[in-house]
């Protein structure tokens, strides 16, 4: 068994009171986690706030039996080796519909749901907003890996994604969301036009070895 703890040296009480970007953060740090179980042939079983009496434990991770990994996790975890850049790209476009869509999917399959937001005619990128049901540190959790997946997803399509946690006085927002979705995170989405991609490695011998190979 695995646990997931808050770390009290990165707690700042006065920019973060409740404890809410260190939720994001960690919940950030599950996916990476999950891939890398993955990568290893054994499945997760993640339980978000396992124990009411220890609140500094977020998730407790089982490994549980085999298992096979997929192509895109693969490329999942090729993706969490490279260092992200929240800078947006020098030459870039607002990414396709069917990329944003992909993007949704990555989001929404980690609990949290995904909204593209209103965008001027000309405009170099999509910006949209994270939401969960709710405002408690479990969603805060699905929030974090949310946009965990998000950003690996993003890394292989070749976007840039910045993000930033507070949501206030976003235009836009209370257009696109459902009564009860609560704001998360507000990410904005660059298309690199020279961005490299992601390949995994051709033989099955090297997955343990972490090699993986930039193309494009």
């Amino acid at each position: 068994m695995i646990e997931v703890r808050a770390d009290p040296v990165r707690f700042r009480a006065q920019r973060d009171p409740v404890g809410r970007d260190l939720h994001l953060s960690s919940g950030a740090a599950l996916v990476n986690l999950r891939l890398a179980a993955a990568q290893l042939g054994h499945a997760a079983v993640v339980r978000l706030l396992p124990d009411a009496g220890r609140p500094s434990v977020l998730a407790s991770v089982r490994l549980a039996g085999r298992h096979r990994i997929t192509r895109e996790e693969r490329l999942l975890y090729a993706a969490c080796m490279r260092a992200f850049s929240t800078a947006r790209p020098r030459v870039g476009e607002r990414p396709r519909i069917s990329v944003v869509n992909e993007l949704g999917e990555a989001a929404r399959l980690e609990g949290a749901a995904f909204h593209p937001l209103p965008t001027t005619q000309g405009a170099s990128s999509q910006r949209a907003v994270l939401t969960t049901y709710g405002d408690s540190p479990v969603e805060w959790l699905r929030a974090g890996q949310a946009l965990q997946r998000l950003l690996l997803v993003g890394t292989i399509s070749r976007v840039s994604v910045s993000f930033g946690f507070q949501v206030v006085d976003v235009p836009g927002v209370e257009d696109v969301t459902q009564p009860g979705e609560v704001p998360q995170v507000l990410v904005d989405l660059t298309q690199g036009v020279h961005s490299r991609l992601l390949q995994p490695p051709v033989g099955r011998q090297h997955e343990r070895q972490g090699r993986w190979e930039r193309v494009g």
